[in-house]
């Protein structure tokens, strides 16, 4: 569509929006919506209920002085959902209609439907608890169960309690696409449940004849034998696990559509889809192809395009059954990033994308038999993550973390744990925030991360742990899916930012360079050097938000240890004590709480190598545990940085251990 004019467009979406299912039951719904002050949609794919049900709010039931607010889990969704919208109204994005994302906030005062990010509602609402200017919520994609949103049911069902007599009530209106109506209906009070028929069209369903070991492999053999008999323009979305995996497939696609043999093909449009990638190249797997262009376009995306966003003109899905998960255990404290099975509801809604506009086809990459044996629902969020930050949050909003109103109430033993852990970082004492806390609640990251750029005050090195921490907030910025040959110029470009004490330090080091270079050549200096410019940019913007919070927190930023880097070290030590491990005589690394046995990640500038001791980021799991994003820490500084902690029976071990 994007030869077509606004006003064409603005019709164009008018003539679509007269068929759609809401539109066609809005009488009921103005009704049900006035009627009730929670009410629970169950939508299937095409109902139109995303667009359409804020709009019906909009004209009809709140007062001049209200706005409706409507939450996505991802930030592409809440973009490309308002830009519709807009459309739909005629109005520019930012006026009547507008969103608000993490870095972006394209809303003003005259602003009355807001797109937002799960995320960004939470932190409105530790703001401003009673959210006075909305007189509706509406939250999306419940069934996703992040995080963000099961807190945000909590919450908004406290200011729903507290405004129900007051002048102006708050309605909540849940939206979900899969069948779990009866569990948020319970949890609202036996909430009023309506039913909205979709317009999926039919999709035949193809499983793999036998289990699949490789998906991947499975995944890219299947891609081109649908490219040799689907006609032309029929577009493909394939589901992958993360950005690396999309990019070696980019990548493995490029260079097989060179093949002569495929000349008569149509030519590959490959688009990518990952949450790390910038709002722009997001928005570019919605750009339809040129009108006479003899090409089919493949998006590559993770589970981000599951629900919500509508991708035109994909007739086949690819379903590689996978998705990433950051899973947190308890009992050893150890946070791990898995590739997992998806569950049959995910299954589902994937198969869903290739009947949105007519009949389609969905190719899994896995046997009836390993579907059978997929969890019906998947786990919330809340029941499988690190519970650190989400205890800040609703002590931030003076709640009791353990009366919190949770829709699937997490283990105590996984509050104790995060209690635990804010506690040795210093964000609480006797199970209150502390001043430090407070601070902490301020920045939209893992305690940890927080408490380090607050602790960098005293190592004279905040510029460089913001920057550390905004590289962190992105996926890899070094360019890992290249030829053989390409590996070997990529090593040799990266040997200048490298350093034999920290993976931490050589992120800094590349990043420092970045910035240093010219905007216009940036594209160009990365491409020479191997990296990721897209990744260094969003890490830029990442920068510059946290620089804005350490403002706003009156903190001395600017402060550089310039190549003296122990005292980056050191304070990387104060957040991530807890993440330590030491080298036993066998030459294995244990970490230090769990006793678990891992190995360093092979993308690792100190994989060759054997330090004492040391710090690591995160844990990643594929046939075995890797500690990520690595730094030597000399065990002597434990006494001085983390007194409270190093007495502890495990960190006595590391303090004796020898090699």
């Amino acid at each position: 569509m994007n030869d077509l004019s606004k006003m064409d467009l603005v019709k164009y979406f008018d003539d679509e929006r007269k068929s759609l299912p809401v539109t066609l039951q809005k009488d009921k719904l103005c009704s049900l919506i006035q009627k009730n002050e929670t009410l629970i949609i169950i939508g299937e794919t095409g109902s139109g209920k995303t667009t359409q049900i804020p709009q019906i709010v909009y004209e009809n039931i709140l007062r001049p002085d209200e706005d409706v607010v409507v939450t996505q889990p991802r930030r592409v969704a809440a973009i490309s959902l308002a830009e519709r919208v807009s459309y739909e109204v005629n109005t520019e994005i930012g006026d009547l209609v507008g969103y608000r994302v993490r870095f972006i906030d394209k809303t003003n005062h005259f602003t009355k439907i807001k797109f937002m990010t799960d995320g960004m509602l939470l932190r409105t609402a530790i703001l401003e608890k009673s959210l006075s200017a909305y007189g509706c919520v509406i939250l999306d994609e419940a069934h996703e169960r992040t995080v963000n949103t099961d807190l945000l049911f909590g919450i908004v069902k406290k200011v729903q309690r507290s405004r129900k007599h007051s002048s102006n009530p708050l309605k909540v209106i849940v939206m979900s696409a899969t069948m779990n109506a009866d569990l948020f209906a319970d949890y609202f009070g036996n909430a009023q449940i309506v039913y909205l028929q979709g317009r999926l069209h039919d999709i035949k369903i193809f499983h793999a004849k036998k289990n699949v070991e490789d998906y991947f492999h499975d995944t890219f053999v299947t891609i081109f034998q649908l490219h040799k008999e689907a006609p032309e323009r029929h577009d493909f979305l394939v589901f992958l696990t993360g950005q690396e995996e999309i990019e070696n497939m980019a990548l493995a696609i490029e260079h097989i559509n060179q093949d002569p043999s495929l000349r008569n093909y149509p030519v590959i449009k490959v688009r990518t889809l990952y949450a790390s990638l910038p709002t722009n190249e997001q928005l570019k797997v919605f750009m339809s192809l040129e009108p006479n262009e003899f090409a089919r376009k493949i998006i590559l995306s993770t589970n981000i395009a599951e629900t919500s966003v509508t991708l035109t003109g994909i007739k086949y899905v690819i379903d590689c059954g996978k998705v990433k998960v950051r899973c947190f255990h308890p009992e050893t404290a150890m946070d791990a990033l898995k590739v997992e099975n998806i569950s049959q509801a995910q299954a589902e809604q994937r198969a869903g994308r290739a009947g949105r506009e007519s009949d389609g086809y969905c190719y899994r990459i896995y046997s009836k038999t390993q579907y059978d044996e997929m969890t019906k629902d998947p786990v919330p969020e809340i029941l499988r993550c690190n519970l650190g930050n989400v205890v800040l949050q609703i002590l931030a909003m003076n709640m009791d973390p353990y009366k919190f109103d949770f829709i699937n109430k997490p283990s105590t033993d996984a509050i104790d744990q995060a209690y635990k852990m804010l506690g040795n970082l210093g964000a609480t004492k006797n199970s209150i925030l502390t001043e430090l806390g407070h601070k902490m609640t301020k920045f939209p990251l893992d305690p940890r991360y927080s408490k380090i750029i607050l602790s960098s005050v005293n190592y004279g090195c905040m510029e460089d742990i913001v920057n550390i921490v905004s590289i962190l907030s992105t996926d890899s910025i070094f360019v890992s899916s290249l030829s053989e040959k390409k590996k070997k110029q990529a090593e040799d470009a990266h040997t200048k930012f490298k350093s034999s004490v920290s993976d931490h330090i050589m992120l800094l080091k590349t990043f420092r360079s970045f910035r240093k270079i010219r905007k216009d050549s940036k594209s160009s200096w990365c491409d020479d050097n191997f990296l990721n410019v897209r990744n260094l940019e969003y890490a830029d913007r990442a920068r510059e938000q946290l620089l804005d919070i350490c403002r706003y927190l009156h903190l001395p930023i600017g402060q550089s240890c310039g190549d003296n880097f122990d005292p980056i070290r050191k304070c990387l030590l104060t957040g991530f004590f807890e993440n330590l491990a030491y080298i036993n005589q066998d030459k294995k690394y244990v970490t230090v709480n769990a006793k678990k046995e891992c190995k360093i990640h092979p993308t690792s500038t100190l994989f060759h190598s054997y330090p004492h001791c040391v710090l690591y980021t995160e844990i990643i799991e594929t046939n075995q545990p890797y500690m990520k994003y690595i730094t030597v820490i000399d065990k002597e500084w434990l006494v001085d940085i983390v007194p409270n902690v190093h007495q502890r029976h495990n960190y006595q071990v590391l303090m004796n251990s020898d090699l």
